[in-house]
């Protein structure tokens, strides 16, 4: 029987889920995706961030939350932040869960997403720049559409340590 994946807005019975997976993952992986672990932030640090990223109006947010269900079941969550409303926002995309990792769920997920951001906060734009090194999320942003602009050198999340990213960008389809 075929999976089903589903996109939902983020809720206040998530966040645990959320800490969960900054906190509590093999730092050697959150490296690998760029991840500076000397930056994480506490729990209850995230817990507030998350809370008050839920009680915002669209409008007012500096980020916005999608989890990721796969046969109703959360596996993972991608977000916007530096959202400029009805310009653009960063994209990035985590899956929580290894044995759904590299099997073609983050390509699914994350054409499902796409709508909540460009309709929910009128985007023109969206780019995402994943570490160079990780190829995963590289290939998922190619395979949904998005085009590659370039790579270069940056600090591309509160997170993250300086890396060579790959900077992609999508805009939203013409109707």
């Amino acid at each position: 029987m075929a999976s089903t994946y589903n996109v939902r807005e983020i809720n206040t019975n998530d966040i645990q889920h959320i800490i969960d997976y900054w906190l509590k993952s093999d730092h050697k992986y959150l490296q690998s995706l760029g991840v500076d672990i000397q930056k994480l932030p506490s729990e209850e640090q995230l817990k507030t961030m998350l809370t008050k990223q839920i009680n915002l109006e669209y409008k007012d947010k500096p980020s916005f939350a999608v989890i990721w269900e796969i046969d109703g079941k959360a596996v993972g969550h991608s977000n916007i932040t530096d959202i400029s409303f009805g310009n653009s926002a960063n994209m990035h995309l985590h899956l929580w869960e290894e044995d759904v990792r590299q099997k073609g769920a983050g390509t699914i997920l994350v054409k499902q997403s796409l709508p909540f951001f460009f309709e929910l906060f009128q985007l023109k734009s969206i780019i995402c720049e994943p570490y160079a090194e990780n190829p995963a999320p590289n290939k998922t942003l190619k395979k949904v559409g998005f085009k590659l602009i370039k790579r270069y050198k940056t600090i591309p999340g509160s997170l993250n340590f300086e890396q060579d990213v790959n900077q992609w960008e999508i805009k939203p389809a013409l109707k």
